[in-house]
């Protein structure tokens, strides 16, 4: 017997290496497209690399260093590198056309954040109009951020990012953007106040650092792309459980740019952000991709009807084991009884060890579920198919006011305010109708909003699903209710910034037009009058000229104020150019009393001001039009009140003047 397996053994090296596994075949190259210089933020990466954990995955792996102006997307796409890390904007990518896929979330948190002097912006982003904003590629994040202060392209003056921070402590820049991770280590070196604006105040949560590749790579290297980022997630498992020995071979291997201390302050600042205590390395949680897809469609980024289809990794649980297959029939053929010995002995033991990891992953996946679920901000709950709820997470209390126990003997319906309780109870009839039909189940989705324990109630986004047991049959209801109050009040200031001036919110012209037609077609079917005013504002430019865009900005903001006090609440003021308001009086009894409102809004506007430390007079014209008898309709209407306006300035300035024909 010892001598038959010495031949086997003799045959088995003298094998083709094609049959052999991966780890005994020639290495395979690929390259990382890294999305910044070297850091600890790419640690696991390079303790895959030094450990030999690529090595292991028959992968021989290149680590390109980023920069301030680096695209790893388009570098992944062009085939200079196999894979890449990128942030949430690969979403972005994805809508274009570009066949990103997101292989694994590092960073179950954003560490993106924009950086000003302490003071420098003040409470909003707004004090970012009109300054300088050092802000490096792929920052779509805080870009949004910035917009939905009304800080959009073109309103500040965008710095290309260099990697320096010291220009913010020199004033070069107003504002940096930056990761929480590193650059406030420079500014406390520095001993420099300053203050952090972070997107998630905002509702704007992201992933950050995101492992990704192309549908090409998948699909020409299934095995390559599942062994990369097994790899990867590998290497990252280690580096947060051992910075010390990390940060010291970033340092001996890849970047003495900066000191220990300074990576092992990144590493500390990163744990709160990747959470690998409560959720394993890598987790995307494909209901948190579509938050921040619908976060995207609230700011007019993506469509409405964006699918995650193909763009969320999905490994392949099969091995690819036809090597052995072929090596077994090869040694089959040397020897069937050497064959045979080897497959027995190789089916117990993998059997055992089977056996065994199927209990500790079983173990595992329980314990890893129960603390998502236990410790998850949505919350989550299953409901029977009669409608009784038969667990609640405990972020019912956070979200609800409630403690579960409170609330599992109540119904859904009972829990939601009246209209979404309606919408709610057809929505699950539905979902268990088919499941008693035994045809398809789709899921339900829906914003629904529900009543607090302390008052009021509390918008969220529900998706309920159909819950199989292990036999594959419908057992109940899986719920996820998330809290939506932050999305809905940005989604509404996004509207309303839509619709009003962003200056002095004042409604805009597009909004005015369409009060002003509704109230024309009022006036038609009551048969009475309305009027409008054109006000255009007297000695405005000097202001601007001598004191500056700021002074100029903060006088038509009381303009603004003083044109409200001056006019019902009925009526209508609005900002329809530079310095120039329109005023929509609804329902007049006469000329006179049109007269009356213009004349208190040219006295209100003459009186001086206090802007800025500065006393300042200016004056209004005023032109005033009258339906029906100046105009029947909008534009006529207008054309009529604009003419008015400029008879009056030329007649001298800071008075009141009444369409008179011709």
């Amino acid at each position: 017997m010892n001598r038959l397996l010495r031949f086997v053994l003799t045959a088995a090296v003298a094998l083709p290496a094609w049959l052999w596994p991966a780890a005994a075949r020639a290495l395979e190259p690929v390259t990382l497209q890294l999305k910044w210089t070297h850091a600890f933020q790419f640690a696991g990466y390079y303790a895959a690399k030094e450990l030999g954990y690529y090595r292991d995955a028959g992968l021989d792996v290149t680590l390109v260093e980023g920069s301030p102006s680096a695209d790893p997307v388009r570098n992944v796409l062009s085939g200079q590198a196999q894979y890449g890390v990128a942030t949430s904007s690969l979403l972005l990518a994805r809508q274009a056309g570009q066949p990103v896929v997101a292989l694994a979330v590092i960073f179950q948190h954003s560490p993106a954040v924009l950086i000003t002097p302490a003071g420098g912006a003040g409470r909003s982003l707004r004090g970012l109009l009109g300054k300088r904003v050092m802000i490096e590629a792929q920052s779509d994040e805080l870009l949004a951020y910035l917009a939905l202060d009304g800080v959009t392209a073109g309103r500040f003056v965008r710095v290309e990012h260099n990697d320096r921070p010291q220009d913010l402590v020199e004033g070069k820049v107003d504002a940096i953007s930056a990761y929480v991770t590193t650059e406030p280590y420079y500014f406390d070196q520095a001993k420099f106040a300053y203050q952090i604006y972070t997107p998630r105040t905002a509702g704007i949560d992201f992933y950050g650092d995101n492992l990704f590749t192309t549908e090409a790579e998948i699909r020409a290297h299934p095995g390559r792309a599942k062994a990369f980022r097994d790899a990867s997630l590998r290497g990252w498992q280690y580096a947060m459980a051992h910075p010390q020995q990390i940060a010291e071979l970033i340092r001996s291997r890849y970047s003495s740019a900066h000191s220990l201390d300074f990576y092992l302050s990144e590493a500390a600042a990163m744990a709160p952000l990747l959470r690998t205590d409560l959720i394993e390395v890598g987790y995307m949680n494909p209901l948190r991709w579509r938050h921040i897809a619908d976060t995207y469609v609230s700011l007019g980024q993506l469509p409405r009807d964006f699918s995650l289809q193909g763009f969320l990794y999905q490994p392949d649980p099969k091995l690819d084991l036809s090597w052995l297959g072929s090596a077994l029939g090869l040694l089959a053929a040397i020897s069937a009884l050497a064959a045979y010995i080897f497959r027995i002995n190789r089916r117990l033991a993998t059997a055992l060890d089977d056996s065994k990891r199927a209990g500790r992953a079983l173990r595992d996946s329980e314990e890893r579920h129960r603390l998502l679920t236990d410790h998850a901000s949505d919350l989550i709950w299953t409901m029977d198919l009669d409608g009784r709820f038969t667990y609640l997470s405990p972020s019912a209390e956070k979200l609800l006011g409630y403690r579960a126990a409170e609330l599992l003997p109540q119904t859904l319906a009972a829990t939601l305010a009246p209209t979404s309780a309606a919408i709610a109870t057809t929505g699950l009839q539905g979902l268990i109708a088919a499941i008693r039909a035994g045809g398809p189940v789709p899921a339900f989705r829906h914003e629904l909003e529900y009543t607090h324990k302390q008052g009021g109630t509390v918008w969220t986004e529900a998706t309920v699903t159909g819950m199989r047991n292990g036999a594959g049959h419908y057992t109940g209801l899986l719920g996820v209710t998330r809290d939506i109050s932050e999305r809905r009040l940005i989604e509404e200031r996004i509207r309303h910034l839509a619709q009003h001036d962003m200056l002095t919110g004042l409604p805009n012209r597009a909004l005015f037009s369409d009060r002003l037609q509704l109230a024309l077609a009022g006036a038609r079917r009551d048969h009475r009058q309305l009027a409008l005013l054109f006000i255009d504002l007297d000695l405005f430019k000097p202001v601007n000229d001598q004191l500056g865009h700021r002074t100029g900005d903060l006088l038509l903001q009381d303009v603004a104020q003083r044109l409200l006090d001056c006019v019902r609440e009925s009526d209508s003021a609005a900002r329809v150019g530079g310095d120039e308001f329109v005023v929509l009086l609804r329902s007049i009894d006469n000329a006179e009393a049109a007269l009356g409102v213009a004349e208190k809004i040219r006295h209100s506007l003459s009186r001086p001001y206090l802007v800025a430390s500065h006393a300042l007079r200016i004056s209004a014209s005023i032109g005033v039009a009258l339906f029906p008898e100046h105009g029947g309709d909008e534009i006529e209407l207008s054309k009529h009140a604009d003419i008015a306006m400029y008879r009056a300035k030329r007649a001298g300035h800071d008075r009141v003047q009444l369409y008179q024909g011709g």
